[in-house]
């Protein structure tokens, strides 16, 4: 499931530069698949550490650039701001959007947005990042700016809006514009050529921090989890052979790799309105199945494993079975076609039937 992340990802990077350099999305796609993948197969946990802190600083301040760039629109003030929204459609100016099955009330902006967002912090990749923390003093320094910083970044949708009064009909040139493609576009029409390189620049340190953690922990979780055990089963020689799991971790890498080309240039060609329609329901139904065993497992040591894969199951079969039925949350006008709304309903059931078994654990243990 987190395959789908990555191919967010990718598809996201082949928009930007394959309109940067006006060269054709497969070959940037390869080109980048490529490039990445294979750093990560030689340079793994230790690259990260660096290019993470470059890659950081470049998209704090592209953050800042994007922000910017709007400021005109603001020059009669917030309400001529979101008049010339109302100008183009209404409902980019009102707190919900009944037209659209992602921002129809406040269950699918608000509450699914938190249940989800825990859960985000929760997962492998954003989780070894506090590993790189050398001391204990390192981490009320480490909160400040993570929280700091993410408040800036959570803004940048800002230039969603922005953009959409840079095209407001969605055409460049008499061409319609496809979602995933409106952003990088509006770089390339907003920013000169020096200014845009940056942007471009941020956009690809965005890309480039998150595609690490998730290759590096697709890779590790395949060979840990996955190939090991079966090899301890087999009795092999490998498993105690350090050199010889390395290889077989980048050759794990290098099948993710072709999954992720071939996953990309699919939606590259034959997208769901947008690539990130199809990289939450998979990506959010993971997040569902994998938060109540990462969340007791860190405060919770004695979590039965029964316990845990309740969780997981109900997690998956409840988001899953809402987007693909399309069901209704009680009370509210969302339905699972929005990712987010299953994903939300289905982290809370998964909790639900988890501590259930661990409550009765306890009680029988007392017992």
């Amino acid at each position: 499931l987190l395959i789908t992340f990555i191919v967010l990802i990718a598809v996201g990077l082949t928009k930007v530069l394959s309109k940067t350099l006006n060269i054709s999305e497969l070959a940037a796609l390869i080109g980048i698949i490529v490039f990445i993948f294979g750093y990560m197969m030689f340079g793994g946990a230790n690259s990260m550490v660096y290019t993470n802190t470059i890659q950081g600083s470049i998209m704090l301040l592209v953050a800042i650039i994007l922000l910017g760039s709007g400021y005109e629109h603001f020059s009669h003030g917030v309400h001529g701001f979101l008049n010339e929204l109302r100008n183009i459609d209404p409902n980019l100016a009102t707190m919900t959007n009944k037209t659209s099955f992602l921002f129809r009330d406040w269950f699918e902006i608000g509450i699914a947005q938190i249940v989800v967002g825990v859960a985000i912090v929760c997962q492998p990749h954003i989780i070894t990042k506090s590993l790189f923390l050398k001391t204990d003093k390192d981490v009320n320094r480490f909160l400040v700016v993570a929280v700091v910083v993410e408040i800036i970044f959570f803004l940048v949708v800002f230039t969603g809006l922005y953009a959409r009064l840079a095209f407001p009909d969605l055409m460049l040139n008499g061409v319609p514009l496809k979602m995933d493609g409106i952003i990088s576009a509006y770089v390339v029409q907003e920013f000169p050529v020096f200014v845009g390189l940056i942007v471009v620049l941020g956009l690809i340190a965005a890309g480039l921090s998150t595609l690490e953690g998730l290759i590096q922990s697709v890779s590790t979780i395949v060979t840990s989890d996955i190939i090991k055990p079966i090899l301890i089963r087999a009795k092999s020689e490998l498993v105690n052979n350090d050199r010889q799991m390395v290889l077989i971790n980048r050759a794990v890498i290098a099948v993710l790799a072709i999954i992720s080309i071939l996953l990309s240039y699919q939606q590259l060609v034959h997208p769901k309105l947008s690539v990130a329609i199809f990289a939450q329901n998979g990506v959010y139904a993971f997040f569902a199945a994998a938060f109540f065993p990462l969340l007791f497992g860190m405060f919770n040591p004695k979590t039965p494993t029964q316990a845990a894969i309740a969780a997981s199951v109900t997690a998956i079969g409840v988001h899953f079975s809402m987007y693909y039925g399309k069901l209704g949350v009680p009370f509210t006008i969302a339905t699972g076609e929005n990712p987010g709304v299953a994903a939300a309903v289905a982290i809370i059931a998964s909790v639900l039937v988890g501590s259930a078994i661990v409550i009765f654990d306890r009680k029988r243990v007392n017992v």
